[in-house]
């Protein structure tokens, strides 16, 4: 049988057709996956150091922890937290970073839970705040610029405490920007910023029950809320 003609489609006879590189690196997996994995797994030994090192904080005290204690409870060697961290300074300054991150995460998310419902969302959010402050001393550390005493760690968290107050501000605004669509911007982020205050000023004050507390503070941020969402724009 002869050969078939090259229309001009395709390589020239006895030519082979290039194949396409192939991304694969022979492992099974293609390169970017591979690359992916060591920086996840890099990822998750700092989470395990930095939430061993949170969890003796709140037991013992910035001062109480020791790079080997936290080693021992993330299962690694004292070696391989200098090398993540290069210091008990670098695993504080990680530790407040994500403590920051964590805290207006879960006011997002108490917020978000409830959607347009003013009241339910504002009363979730300012009692998770006040709970949190209340059983964590990082947080509390945070929210309130908490000074004094010979804690280590004080530093790294209160001069995060401006940001945090304008994270969870921005949160509020965020949130009541989409349900209240129509409320003067002004008079919203006044709202906001107004009940962010006095949230703090009742955790550096406690005078009553946290649920009482949020539920009296729910109350108001329903009305200037709504006082924002009724005024016109301008």
């Amino acid at each position: 049988m002869g050969e078939l003609p090259n229309d001009g489609s395709g390589p020239p006879r006895g030519v082979r057709r290039a194949e396409p590189e192939s991304s694969n690196d022979g492992s099974g997996s293609p390169r970017g996956v591979r690359r992916a994995e060591p920086e996840a797994s890099k990822q998750r030994l700092r989470d395990a150091i930095v939430d061993a090192a949170r969890a003796q904080a709140i037991a013992a005290g910035w001062d109480g922890v020791r790079m080997g204690g936290v080693a021992q409870a993330a299962g690694v060697s004292r070696q391989t937290v200098y090398n993540e961290f290069g210091s008990k300074a670098g695993l504080a300054e990680a530790l407040a970073r994500r403590e920051v991150d964590r805290f207006v995460g879960e006011v997002r998310a108490a917020l978000a839970a409830h959607g347009p419902d003013v009241r339910a969302a504002a009363y979730a959010a300012i009692r998770h705040t006040l709970a949190a402050a209340a059983d964590n001393p990082l947080v509390k550390a945070i929210l309130t610029s908490a000074r004094g005493g010979s804690d280590e760690l004080l530093p790294y968290l209160t001069t995060r405490s401006g940001l945090v107050l304008a994270e969870s501000s921005a949160a509020l605004l965020e949130w009541a920007g989409r349900y209240l669509p129509e409320g003067d911007p002004a008079a919203l982020a006044f709202a906001a910023d107004t009940i962010v205050r006095l949230v703090v000023s009742h955790i550096v004050l406690p005078q009553s029950p946290v649920d009482d507390t949020a539920d009296q503070l729910a109350d108001l941020a329903l009305h200037l809320f709504h006082t924002a969402a009724t005024r016109p724009a301008g």
